[in-house]
């Protein structure tokens, strides 16, 4: 079910069945270490296999006096979704982005208004449905079942763009473990998502073989004496770096650590730099990059992303008007999380008022698809009875 308000954030149920709520996993709890319950959980989705893409819909206004309602919001949004999505893939999200009334076009807001066709435009993001279902299965095994499923690049956004950033054109750029998540915002809408199929683990990588260590050894080198700038880094500073197998320490200048860390960095900031072109370049982002994430922690990543992208960069945590944070969980590196916390609260006041609860609605869902199944087997096995 769509959540459709003044708020660019909407998002569809994930499909997958309920859980049975059986015994919780060895060792898992249904408890939150503030000492609440948990029985649902808001949880996030990204990798290599989320797309994205722009619709337009348009309907012919309803009653008498032809004024748009929050009824004909629902229907034109509907309307803009109606789009062929092949079957293993899912609809994470419906966000819109601007309306047309008439020949009036831009109007975020058309309610109230007066017009015989209303348009709209959406930015919709799908995911792999297998994907999404092992994700929901993963969370159900523990007992706990799954209110949401979001992209993970919206709830960091949500978390760490102020409102001047997302009018003005600002775009966050989570580096996380395997990938980097795009979410560019303007004029309060989303207008691009995506995702780059790299991220810290591409670093750690490529420091382990080029340093000939192990992949733990590579991440703590990276988080202790990584810089993602070159120039930053001291000429005659070294490091030792336990190699494989029990051999002896290699000492390694720092800067050629540095030079590893920078090649990974900057085509990652390429590939951003490609999506940014998509919807207008610079010019569309008055207010720059945020990064987050914990790669985006290392020292010279903002500097060097400027120098990429030709962008103003900041290095971002958790906006200011999250309050009550200690400043671990307020650091780039828990945004993503700090973000599903503020949808899913968000999701609440909707779903209160929704009725039915998910599972019963799955379930029927369920149900009406297998009716639907049983009778197209039948007609096609009537079909060919009459062949033979």
């Amino acid at each position: 079910m769509n959540r459709i308000s003044s708020s660019v954030w909407t998002w569809e149920r994930p499909r997958v069945a309920p859980s049975s709520r059986k015994e919780t996993a060895p060792g898992c709890s249904r408890f939150s270490v503030s000492g609440f319950p948990i029985s649902s959980v808001c949880t996030g989705v990204a990798g290599d296999h989320i797309r994205s893409l722009d619709s337009r819909g348009a309907i012919a206004v309803g009653g008498s006096e032809q004024e748009i309602t929050a009824a004909d919001l629902e229907r034109v949004v509907v309307a803009a979704r109606t789009v062929a999505i092949p079957f293993d893939r899912e609809v994470l999200h419906v966000t819109p982005q601007e309306y047309s009334v008439d020949e009036l076009e831009g109007v975020r807001d058309p309610i109230g208004l007066s017009g015989v066709r209303l348009e709209a435009s959406v930015h919709i993001v799908t995911a792999a449905v297998t994907s999404v279902q092992n994700i929901c299965r993963s969370v159900q095994r523990a007992g706990i079942d799954v209110s949401h499923v979001m992209l993970e690049s919206l709830a960091c956004a949500r978390a760490t763009l102020e409102a001047d950033e997302s009018e003005l054109g600002g775009c966050v750029v989570n580096i996380g473990g395997s990938t980097t998540d795009i979410a560019a915002f303007s004029k309060g809408s989303v207008r691009r998502t995506a995702v780059i199929g790299m991220g810290g683990q591409s670093v750690t990588n490529d420091l382990a073989i080029c340093l000939r260590t192990s992949w733990p050894t590579a991440e703590q080198v990276k988080h202790a004496y990584g810089s993602a700038l070159t120039e930053l880094v001291d000429v005659d500073a070294t490091v030792a770096v336990p190699t494989i197998a029990g051999r002896l320490p290699e000492h390694v200048s720092q800067r050629e650590v540095a030079s590893i860390i920078e090649a990974r960095m900057e085509e990652i900031f390429q590939q951003v730099g490609s999506h940014i072109q998509t919807i207008g370049g610079s010019a569309a982002l008055g207010a720059g990059v945020v990064l987050t994430g914990g790669s985006a922690e290392l020292s010279g990543c903002a500097e060097l992303a400027e120098h990429v992208l030709g962008l103003p960069v900041r290095v971002g945590g958790v906006a200011e008007r999250v309050t009550g944070l200690n400043d671990k969980i307020a650091s780039s590196e828990f945004c993503t999380a700090v973000g599903l916390v503020q949808l899913a609260a968000d999701a609440l006041e909707t779903d209160e008022a929704v009725g039915p609860s998910f599972a019963v609605r799955r379930s029927a869902r369920l149900a009406m698809s297998d009716g639907r199944l049983e009778t197209v087997t039948g007609r096609m096995k009537e079909w060919f009875n009459t062949l033979m």
